[in-house]
C-alpha cells in the first residue's frame, strides 16, 4: 500500500474540512428595483456579510417583489419562511404600533434631525419593539420626504386633493392623513400601482422622489407637488426565528453589516434625490413647491392626537432635534 507523506495528508484534510464547512444562506426579500438606492444599500449589506464572514454566510437579494408585497414577506418572517425583508416603516406599523410614530406628518423639521431621531436611543427602542412580534429591527434606510403626486391635477393647497383617489400604503396612519387632508384613501401595494394609475384605479400617490423616478410614476403622473407631508423611514428587518438560530459572532456580522449599509445608504440617497429630480423634469413632469403650512394646518389634528396618545413619545423626537 502506497503511503503519502504526512504534508500531504494534512493538506487532503483541510481541503475536506474547507468542503465540508456549512455555507449558511439567507434569503433578502424587498420590492424595489434593482435601481432603486435601497436596493443598492442592500446589496452592500449582503457584500459586507459576506467577507466578515469569509464567504460562511451570504444573503441572496430577491427584488421587485418576487417573493411577495412588503405585507406578505412579514408574514413570511414570522413564521421563519423568510430570513430578511426590507418594508417601510408605514407598513411594519401593523405589526408593530409604535412606528405610527413617524407616519405623523411634518414631525421631522429638516433631514439631520430625523437622522438623530433614527440614531437615538428612542430610534433603536422602537426597532426592537418588533421583536415581540417575531421582526427583528436591524437598521433604518432613509426613504426622504413624500409628497403628492397625480395624473394631471396640481396640488397647491389641500384643497387640490377633495375627492382624488390617492393611493396609500397599507397603513392606518397614512390613511388618516390622506383622508383629513381631504383625499380619497386607496390603498394599493407598489407593485400595482403603476397599472394601477395607468388604468385610473387611483388619480394619484404619493412618495420620495427616488421612487417616483425608479418605478417610473413620472410616464404617467406628470403633476409632483413638493409638500413634504411625511419623512417615513424604510427598515430592514429580519425573522427572531432565524436569527435567534445564528451564533453570536454570525449575529454580530449580520448588525455591523446593516449599520454600515445605513451609513452608504444615506450617501446614496442624497445622490439619488438630485438625479431624480433633474430626470423627471426632464421628462416633462410639472414640480411645484406649495406653501406647506397649508398642510401643516390641516393635518393639525394629527398631531395633537399624538399628543393625547403619547405625549412623551412627541417631546422627545422634538428634544431630539436640539442635541448636537
Amino acid at each position: 500500500m502506497k503511503k503519502f507523506p504526512v504534508y500531504i495528508l494534512l493538506i487532503l484534510c483541510c481541503i475536506s474540512c474547507q468542503q465540508e464547512k456549512e455555507v449558511k444562506s439567507l434569503k433578502l426579500s424587498h420590492s424595489l428595483g434593482l435601481s432603486h438606492p435601497v436596493h443598492i444599500a442592500m446589496e452592500y449589506f449582503a457584500e459586507r456579510v459576506k467577507e466578515k464572514s469569509g464567504g460562511t454566510l451570504t444573503v441572496d437579494i430577491y427584488p421587485s417583489s418576487q417573493l411577495g408585497g412588503e405585507r406578505e414577506s412579514l408574514e413570511l418572517l414570522q413564521i421563519g419562511s423568510l430570513a430578511m425583508t426590507k418594508v417601510s416603516s408605514a407598513v411594519m406599523e401593523n405589526f408593530s404600533p409604535k412606528l405610527q410614530v413617524f407616519g405623523y406628518p411634518y414631525i421631522f423639521r429638516n433631514k439631520e434631525h430625523r437622522y438623530k431621531v433614527y440614531d437615538s436611543e428612542l430610534g433603536k427602542d422602537l426597532l426592537e419593539d418588533g421583536e415581540q412580534y417575531w421582526l427583528k429591527g436591524l437598521t433604518y434606510f432613509d426613504a426622504g420626504s413624500r409628497s403628492f403626486y397625480t395624473k394631471n391635477t396640481v396640488i397647491a393647497t389641500p384643497d387640490d386633493l377633495d375627492g382624488l383617489k390617492v393611493r396609500v400604503m397599507e397603513s392606518p396612519t397614512a390613511i388618516n392623513l390622506v383622508k383629513i387632508l381631504g383625499g380619497s384613501a386607496t390603498p394599493v401595494s407598489w407593485g400595482e400601482l403603476y397599472t394601477s394609475l395607468q388604468q385610473g384605479v387611483v388619480e394619484g400617490a404619493e412618495n420620495n422622489l427616488p421612487s417616483f423616478y425608479t418605478s417610473k410614476h413620472y410616464e404617467i403622473a406628470k403633476e409632483f407637488s413638493m409638500d413634504e407631508h411625511t419623512s417615513i423611514p424604510d427598515i430592514l428587518v429580519m425573522s427572531t426565528l432565524i436569527y435567534d438560530e445564528l451564533n453570536p459572532e454570525e449575529q454580530n456580522w449580520i448588525q455591523e453589516s446593516a449599520d454600515e449599509a445605513a451609513v452608504k445608504q444615506r450617501e446614496l440617497w442624497e445622490a439619488a434625490e438630485e438625479e431624480a429630480l433633474t430626470e423627471i423634469i426632464s421628462a416633462g413632469v410639472n414640480v411645484t413647491y406649495p406653501d406647506k403650512d397649508l398642510f401643516k394646518e390641516r393635518s393639525e389634528p394629527l398631531i395633537e392626537a399624538l399628543k393625547s396618545k403619547d405625549r412623551e413619545l412627541y417631546e422627545i423626537i422634538q428634544r431630539i432635534k436640539n442635541i448636537n
